[in-house]
């Protein structure tokens, strides 16, 4: 038995034992559950959309909580500066300047409300996300590995809010959109969180298990035809492509760039390890293509006007 199928069968081993410890917390919403963990095995970030209430902050929590990381979490604000996430310089008692960091040296990090700061703020995160490092008077700072932000986003107030540009939406490798919960669940969640429930979370996970986990993914082995079907699934996105879709055409603006490709071939890689595959099939990117093209994707004004969503034109390409 090799040592890749070996580290393989290990993985799911632990994947499981970390999805019953946060099912302990967090009632229902596999599937938000299972995109935010391959994001985190694939070292992406990514990006949480649903309505408040919905246990997203409670999740990362639950998450940081069980992989035994730092976790900080950013409330962005209107007011706040890129020297409040990153960092200032100041002087200490010799009068010489002495850089404080700021809450983006962590492993997780909550960015809660992203939408809610100028784009000032919004780039300096974005340089944390990008290269992993963050810059302050000219000296580059590395930040801690593994490294990953987890944003929310409320989808309903749009007054007073600055929505994330095109390139920063483009450096999330999920968008994950949270939902009400059904009526078995919420009775179950309420029934849980009514009373006095000391939950105690084991750590599953160190941060090094995770870079290890991450390596692992990495170099599982992908067939032709599925690097093909990724491929020309993201290029069918694109309207003025030969490779496009009637229906993208019909309704989309701007399409996926290459870096959708990137992360569809890695999450197809990671859904097939934790389903207990050594490598991903076409079903595989299939499954983790709504997620990584949703926020890639511009609709024209014919699907505005038509109430077409932007699922349903994935749907069709898919």
């Amino acid at each position: 038995m090799s040592n890749e199928v070996k580290s393989v069968d290990e993985f799911i081993v632990k994947y499981n034992e970390f999805k019953n410890e946060i099912a302990k917390v967090i009632v229902g919403q596999e599937e938000v559950v299972q995109q935010v963990l391959i994001s985190i095995f694939c070292n992406g970030h990514c990006l949480l959309v649903g309505v408040p209430g919905l246990a997203k902050t409670l999740l990362v929590q639950t998450i940081a909580d069980s992989l035994g990381l730092n976790f900080n979490r950013i409330q962005f604000t209107p007011d706040l500066m890129p020297s409040d996430i990153v960092g200032a310089e100041i002087l200490d008692e010799n009068r010489n300047f002495k850089f404080v960091k700021g809450p983006l040296f962590s492993n997780i990090i909550l960015a809660d409300e992203i939408n809610r700061t100028p784009p000032k703020t919004q780039s300096a995160l974005l340089e944390a996300m990008q290269e992993r490092s963050v810059t302050n008077a000219g000296t580059r700072y590395a930040l801690d590995k593994p490294f990953f932000v987890l944003a929310t986003q409320n989808p309903i107030e749009q007054e007073g809010t600055y929505p994330l540009p095109e390139a920063q939406l483009d450096r999330f490798m999920f968008n994950v959109l949270l939902d009400y919960p059904s009526y078995e669940e919420e009775l179950k969640i309420v029934k849980q969180t009514t009373v006095k429930n000391n939950v105690s979370l084991n750590t599953i996970m160190s941060a090094e298990q995770i870079m290890k986990y991450q390596e692992v993914i990495t170099k599982l082995p992908v067939t032709n035809n599925v690097l093909q079907y990724a491929v020309s699934l993201v290029a069918k996105t694109r309207p003025n492509s030969d490779k496009a879709a009637d229906v993208v055409k019909q309704y989309i603006e701007w399409g996926a760039g290459p870096r959708a490709s990137q992360f569809m071939l890695m999450a197809a890689k990671c859904h097939a390890a934790i389903n207990g595959k050594y490598a991903p099939d076409i079903e595989d990117v299939k499954a983790v293509a709504k997620p990584i093209l949703r926020h890639r994707l511009v609709k024209n004004y014919k699907a505005e006007a038509e109430g077409m969503s932007i699922d349903q034109i994935i749907d069709s390409i898919l």
